[in-house]
């Protein structure tokens, strides 16, 4: 790219991309000092003050928005592409099918019911869907994949990403003080853990209260469920395809979610480098060293990202227009809280 045309982009980008990254790096240095709470979280909430507090409202809203929504969208899918280097295939297989398919059992059963009380509460389809992916899957990268598949606009995934970031902190406090009174060993409170949180920060930060043996299983459970991401992503692809198809002949739209005309991907390039990810880790093509800075590079791409989006968030608007969703994701959080609870009585005994 000239730079007399890189420049004007600089401009325009670099002002939010600074505050994100600089926010982000606080988000890490709080977490060094209290790892009970996850960066991931520290970072959606440093977004929300930023776009609530007056002296950086207006920075947030203006000159600084651009960049903020580059990170947002960008820098997501940056961080989602080095998350397949978290899985591996042989890790996932070494569950046993019965435990396989009660994963895929809740990843089924939960966004179903998800997407159905959504509906039923009147909320857009689009953001059911969001919701429905990201309180099913994997919280705010699998809304980032649903999104580019189905063509959703940015701003709308502002919310999905902010409500599925804060519940799975509220399962942070919640959880643990479960596993007595349910009288859990640690390996059933771990796979409950991996079942039902939906971040894998998040995962790690309550399970590790339960000793290393739960944070083990807790992990492999949970990357099942990132695997996931990429079928129920294709899944969505090719339904948005038929559709766009089925539009065109009837001539009832553009045949398309953009106004280019063109069909959105089956599955985005940035899924597709997920997959490729996966493939290289478990192949053992991937250094010990190299996976601790990929690791290291992907949590401060998704927190920069999630600093992006938190700071779109207006908590007026959010209470006043938010509430049926509040009440979505709430419900959407009790249902997999309880069929994790089930499928991990039944995987460990």
């Amino acid at each position: 790219m000239p730079f007399n045309s890189l420049a004007p982009q600089l401009s325009r980008l670099g002002p939010g991309l600074v505050m994100s990254v600089a926010a982000t790096g606080l988000a890490f240095a709080i977490h060094a000092f209290f790892p009970a709470v996850p960066a991931m979280t520290l970072a959606v909430a440093l977004g929300l003050l930023s776009a609530n507090i007056p002296g950086t409202a207006v920075l947030t809203a203006g000159r600084a928005r651009s960049g903020l929504d580059f990170a947002g969208k960008h820098l997501m899918r940056a961080g989602i592409v080095l998350l397949g280097l978290k899985v591996s295939i042989g890790d996932v297989l070494a569950l046993g099918w019965l435990s396989l398919l009660l994963i895929a059992g809740i990843v089924l059963v939960s966004f179903a019911g998800s997407y159905g009380l959504a509906r039923l509460l009147r909320l857009p389809g689009e953001t059911a869907l969001l919701i429905a992916t990201g309180f099913s899957i994997c919280g705010a990268s699998a809304i980032g994949a649903m999104a580019a598949v189905r063509r959703i606009k940015h701003q709308d995934t502002v919310l999905p990403v902010a409500l599925v970031t804060l519940c799975g902190t509220l399962a942070i406090g919640v959880l643990p003080l479960l596993m007595h009174p349910l009288n859990l060993n640690p390996e059933q409170f771990g796979a409950w853990t991996g079942a039902s949180v939906h971040d894998v920060g998040q995962v790690v930060a309550t399970a590790q209260t339960a000793g290393t043996s739960a944070l083990a299983i807790a992990v492999v459970v949970k990357l099942t469920r990132v695997v996931l991401l990429a079928p129920v992503a294709a899944a969505a692809g090719m339904h948005q395809r038929v559709r766009n198809v089925r539009e065109r002949i009837n001539g009832t739209g553009q045949g398309a979610s953009g106004v280019d005309g063109r069909f959105p991907p089956i599955v985005p390039l940035f899924v597709v480098g997920f997959l490729a990810m996966v493939v290289f880790r478990s192949l053992g093509w991937a250094p010990p060293v190299g996976l601790e800075i990929a690791a290291a590079v992907q949590d401060f791409l998704l927190a920069s990202a999630l600093f992006g989006l938190g700071s779109a968030v207006q908590v007026r608007t959010l209470i006043h227009t938010g509430r049926c969703a509040i009440l979505v994701a709430l419900g959407s959080w009790l249902l997999i809280a309880l069929l994790g609870l089930g499928a991990a009585w039944i995987m460990i005994r």
